[in-house]
């Protein structure tokens, strides 16, 4: 469906969960509550938001969460997603720790693709950032995903004085695995506002610096604003997304719905409407009605820019991203 100012909004990410088995800093510190299971949408309601969302032509569904597999039954939800028509592609995004374990379920019910948040390949830094340590759980979930077949992202945070200098490392995984790995500027969201983050107009001068045969790569790696570059002899591709420094918001194509049932046509701002209580009252044509109003209305662009201006107060967990 074309929002009014002839956007194609093709794309959903849809959260299952605020919950998470980490504790990264900028998205979700230690002491956040969790919600109870009665205030999340069932399988059954999202799969229901999603055949609605596919008559006006979304066709590309984004599990997030939270963290997405610390919800039981996550492939089956992947399975009632993928029946669904005009459904093409399925994907998620995950921190990775449980992924060996739900692997072969996930490739079964047709996942087509999963991006794995990683900030760090030290140890240490690893377990500062996140609060846990499973960097080891992580690598090899890495390595199975690979090897089954299924398309690998790596998505990585930069943030001053926390892994700003570890960049080489992350992004020599695609040295040698065929992978895209993602720098994404730091968003002004949450925790977020709490921390620096690095410009991708600086790492791209590194970049060039350090690989001056580096160029373009114009393959389409996605549904995102990932602008990607390939290095000679590298296996995969690296990938800028630049939200704050590189504003994409004329090619949005996305909305987001939350765990609970709130739907979020921009990332910075407040969710425009809740369709939990009204899909439980009304039903499925109402929500239609609610999704068709959000996304023809979509804001114009982001306020990153002016953080003052930012009205979502939530912690990234309990958006999706």
């Amino acid at each position: 469906m074309l929002d009014q100012r002839g956007r194609d909004i093709n794309y959903m990410r849809v959260s299952i969960t605020d919950k998470c088995n980490l504790r990264c800093r900028y998205c979700m510190p230690e002491g956040v509550d969790i919600l109870p299971m009665s205030d999340l949408l069932t399988f059954e309601e999202i799969r229901a938001v999603c055949r609605q969302a596919s008559l006006l032509r979304i066709n590309r569904i984004k599990i997030t969460g939270g963290e997405p597999l610390a919800r039981r039954g996550v492939a089956e939800l992947v399975s009632m997603l993928r029946d669904l028509p005009g459904i093409d592609q399925i994907t998620m995004t995950s921190n990775g720790v449980l992924l060996s374990k739900y692997l072969p379920d996930l490739k079964k019910a047709g996942l087509d693709g999963i991006n794995i948040s990683l900030d760090t390949l030290d140890r240490e830094n690893y377990r500062r950032i996140t609060g846990r340590d499973h960097l080891d759980e992580v690598l090899k979930g890495l390595d199975q995903a690979l090897d089954s077949g299924i398309r690998v992202k790596i998505n990585t945070v930069l943030m001053k004085g926390v892994n700003d200098r570890e960049w080489p490392d992350l992004l020599a995984l695609a040295k040698t695995k065929k992978l895209d790995v993602r720098m994404i500027e730091l968003m002004p969201i949450g925790s977020g506002k709490t921390f620096e983050g690095i410009s991708n107009e600086d790492l791209i001068r590194r970049l060039k610096d350090r690989f001056p045969d580096m160029a373009l790569d114009q393959r389409i790696h996605g549904n995102g604003p990932a602008v990607y570059y390939q290095i000679p002899g590298w296996k995969g591709s690296i990938g800028l997304i630049s939200p704050v420094h590189g504003k994409f918001c004329d090619k949005c194509n996305r909305i987001r719905m939350s765990a609970t049932g709130e739907l979020k046509p921009c990332l910075c701002y407040a969710p425009v409407a809740n369709i939990r209580d009204l899909l439980r009252s009304q039903g499925e044509e109402a929500v239609a009605k609610v999704l068709k109003k959000i996304i023809y209305e979509k804001p114009e662009a982001h306020c990153f820019g002016r953080i003052e201006e930012i009205t979502e107060d939530k912690q990234m967990i309990a958006i999706g991203g």
